[in-house]
């Protein structure tokens, strides 16, 4: 459960990182609230998947999904550049989570 958990934390951070981007430095009432109220939400499940996980394993996971989200948001959505090291970073990034989630078992 804590995993899952985990993982809608880190969604929720790329959530939020998309809406940050589209308010326009908080000049736009939607896009900041839906920051607001999704980096709060992931906040509190990342809080609640470490009343489980380990620190380490939660946050670098956490993050890791912020991330990788938020590049691939940012090259498919807002449409940013993108080239062959981007995505071997991004490879990189993803391999390190699955030996996080493999190595916490």
């Amino acid at each position: 459960m804590a995993w899952l958990v985990l993982i809608f934390a880190g969604l929720f951070e790329v959530i939020w990182a998309f809406a940050m981007k589209k308010s326009q430095g908080f000049s736009l009432l939607i896009p900041s609230v839906v920051t607001v109220i999704f980096m709060l939400l992931s906040f509190a499940l990342l809080s609640f998947s470490m009343k489980s996980l380990p620190l380490g394993i939660a946050y670098t996971v956490w993050t890791g999904i912020g991330a990788v989200g938020s590049l691939i948001v940012g090259m498919v959505i807002l449409q940013e550049p993108a080239n062959a090291l981007h995505m071997i970073a991004a490879i990189m990034i993803m391999s390190g989570l699955v030996l996080m989630r493999i190595a916490s078992q």
